[in-house]
């Protein structure tokens, strides 16, 4: 049976682009340090969301059926990161003065896919719905890998273009307090949502 490629792209795309922990905190980077600067980040979460769905295409078919109890676990872990990243955006003055983003950005980025279960749950279900009828060919299942940490990639890109746009605009202080609350508001109302406290709309 052939892979039905419009519900799958439709999926992907929608499911990416939308607000998400990483997609609210690319844009947060961009606002502090630019799009270069961030780079590190960016590319620390494409790596990270590589391995999860690498991870994810070898495992769908077992993994929930082995150890049922760990999507809890791993929503709750991620569920206090991500108020953990509310909590800091909410903060953020923006005023970095340094010469770049912290050395440590591409490992922050790659550890947000390990315990974002969002990333996870995508995962499951793009392999084990869209991409059952491939299973068990390690090439295909590795190139659409490949092809969902690109799409990740440019996800993020553009959240974080969009957060360079406006940070000239941040030594408002109006303005950056808007936007931070805004920004820790989606972060507050995802971990909800992942925590299953809270359906979204």
């Amino acid at each position: 049976m052939a892979i039905d490629v419009i519900p799958l792209v439709s999926f992907v795309l929608v499911t990416t682009f939308t607000p998400g922990p990483n997609n609210i905190s690319s844009a947060s980077m961009g606002m502090a340090y630019g799009y270069r600067r961030s780079l590190g980040y960016l590319v620390g979460i494409a790596s990270g969301f590589f391995l999860v769905m690498l991870a994810c295409a070898y495992l769908s078919s077992t993994l929930l059926s082995v150890m049922p109890f760990a999507e809890r676990y791993l929503r709750w872990i991620g569920t206090a990161y991500i108020l953990w990243l509310a909590m800091g955006t909410l903060k953020a003055d923006y005023g970095f003065s340094g010469k770049g983003a912290s050395a440590t950005a591409f490992a922050k980025g790659f550890v947000l896919q390990l315990i974002n279960p969002k990333v996870a749950v995508y995962g499951l279900t793009l392999y084990a719905s869209f991409l059952a009828t491939i299973a068990g060919q390690i090439g295909l299942l590795t190139l659409h890998a490949v092809l969902f940490a690109m799409t990740a990639f440019a996800a993020t890109s553009t959240w974080a273009l969009c957060g360079a746009v406006i940070r000239s605009h941040l030594k408002r202080v109006v303005f950056r307090r808007s936007v931070n609350a805004v920004l820790a508001l989606l972060l507050v109302y995802t971990a909800l949502s992942l925590s299953g406290l809270s359906a979204p709309f």
